[in-house]
């Protein structure tokens, strides 16, 4: 198999556990409060990751990489699992499934909002259409499209969801300033934001009464959210001569997503959330056209988690 196909194979394997984490998340929590559910993820993604690590022969380069840049390590950790992961979560606690995930594909328009802020990069008028084009598609997801009357609105919800993008973005800017290996720092994220979200779940809320299918379901999410997919599609955008064709791959996964949600938990899915989430995917679109290069991965709901 040449390295092209190799590529798409790690692509297209990495989208369709991507279009499972959204059934995923809805299952977990209804056996997990969101504190829980990123402890533990975050756990499992660290032994994962970890794992991986040691496998590759890599494990002697961690503790130099951690020693060199400390603080960075532990703020990255701090936003990427801890506060992302917990408001994300509630988001999913909040909202349908079905409209929290696309919400969550919007942080790629959040991406460049924030870095016109914080690395003072000009927007594009392709940038503009594209912000226009996706929050339109939240704006009708949020109302599912009755825009005579906001009362029915879960306003705490979709305000959630939209900060997951803003802060998953934020995660991104920050990855990108430094050059250390990219499992290398998801690992030291996850292995340092682990310890202390389990010591807060546990004195908080505890583990008592979780059943199997509840540790069965937050496993899933920790080994194909937070671990095992980020690595498949590290690889694909490695091995592919096109970085563009892999990259627009990903669109996929928010449709895949809701149909799994209607099959898995007859989640029913609006006219309205499927306009949107075109709009959205519209927007996104727009700017890996333009740019022509590829993006780090949605949070599948993803969300997003959700790349």
């Amino acid at each position: 198999m040449n390295t092209d196909r190799k590529a798409l194979v790690y692509a297209l394997s990495a989208v369709l556990l991507w279009s499972t984490v959204a059934t995923a998340f809805k299952i977990t929590l209804q056996y997990l409060t969101p504190l829980q559910m990123v402890a533990a993820a975050s756990s499992v993604s660290a032994f994962v990751i970890g794992s991986w690590v040691l496998l590759q022969g890599q494990a002697r380069h961690i503790w130099p990489t951690l020693k060199k840049h400390p603080v960075y390590f532990f703020i990255l950790g701090a936003i990427n699992p801890a506060i992302y992961y917990l408001i994300l979560f509630e988001a999913y606690r909040l909202l349908p499934a079905s409209q929290a995930q696309p919400l969550n594909y919007t942080w790629a328009i959040a991406l460049t909002l924030l870095a016109a802020v914080v690395l003072k990069q000009r927007i594009r008028k392709r940038d503009w259409v594209a912000c226009i084009l996706g929050y339109a598609g939240v704006a009708i997801i949020a109302t599912q499209g009755k825009f005579d009357s906001f009362a029915h609105i879960a306003w705490a919800g979709v305000g959630l969801a939209l900060v997951s993008t803003f802060l998953w973005a934020g995660y991104w800017i920050l990855n990108a300033k430094h050059q250390s290996d990219p499992v290398i720092t998801l690992f030291l994220c996850f292995a340092l934001a682990s310890p202390p979200l389990v010591m807060a779940a546990s004195a908080l809320q505890g583990w008592a009464g979780i059943p199997w299918q509840g540790w069965l379901a937050v496993s899933y999410v920790g080994v194909f959210e937070m671990g095992v997919t980020f690595v498949l599609w590290l690889y694909a955008m490695r091995l592919t001569q096109n970085t563009s064709t892999i990259s627009t791959l990903i669109f996929l996964s928010p449709f895949i997503s809701l149909l799994l949600l209607k099959v898995f938990l007859n989640e029913p899915v609006g006219l309205a959330t499927v306009a949107g989430l075109a709009l959205i995917v519209c927007g996104l679109l727009i700017q890996q056209w333009q740019r022509k290069e590829s993006s780090p991965p949605p949070a599948a709901i993803e969300p997003p988690s959700a790349p």
